[in-house]
């Protein structure tokens, strides 16, 4: 019950901050981690947003990129790692309800498949899936591009 009530939370305030978004037109930064586990990458859904991301978040005054990585991965999916192991990957801006959205991914290649744990709040699922298999899903436009170049990359 509880856990229903946020995530109707979420969404109402996810869609606030999309109504201010579309009034003021901001530019925003986040930070994203690509989990790659034997080729498959950890995919979340947010329960406020119908595309699928990879774990992450805004970056806060004066936190470095690669902190806010760490710290984003560690509070959506359990996963905890020093912020120094991430290896950036990607850089992009796109304009995405309502903003101008400036992003970094960072990579997290692990041996053994973690241990993915979600609130059933703000994120509701996380799941490993190949780059083939997320490029045909709903996704985030930074996470098509980032996926996209890697396949390109990978294939060269």
């Amino acid at each position: 019950m509880i856990n229903a009530l946020m995530r109707a939370l979420y969404r109402v305030a996810h869609w606030g901050l999309r109504l201010l978004w579309f009034l003021r037109r901001p530019e925003t930064t986040g930070a994203l981690v690509a989990v790659w586990h034997h080729g498959r990458v950890l995919l979340v859904k947010n329960s406020y947003r119908s595309e699928l991301t990879l774990p992450g978040g805004y970056v806060r005054p004066r936190e470095d990129r690669r902190t806010t990585a760490a710290r984003e991965l560690r509070e959506e999916v359990g996963i905890r790692v020093q912020p120094k192991r991430l290896v950036h990957a990607y850089h992009g801006t796109h304009f995405f309800e309502y903003r101008k959205d400036t992003l970094d991914i960072y990579e997290l290649e692990v041996d053994e498949e973690p241990n993915v744990t979600v609130d059933d709040r703000e994120v509701v699922r996380a799941e490993f899936h190949t780059p083939g298999e997320a490029l045909g899903m709903t996704i985030v436009p930074h996470l098509e591009e980032y996926l996209s170049r890697r396949m390109g990359r990978a294939s060269s």
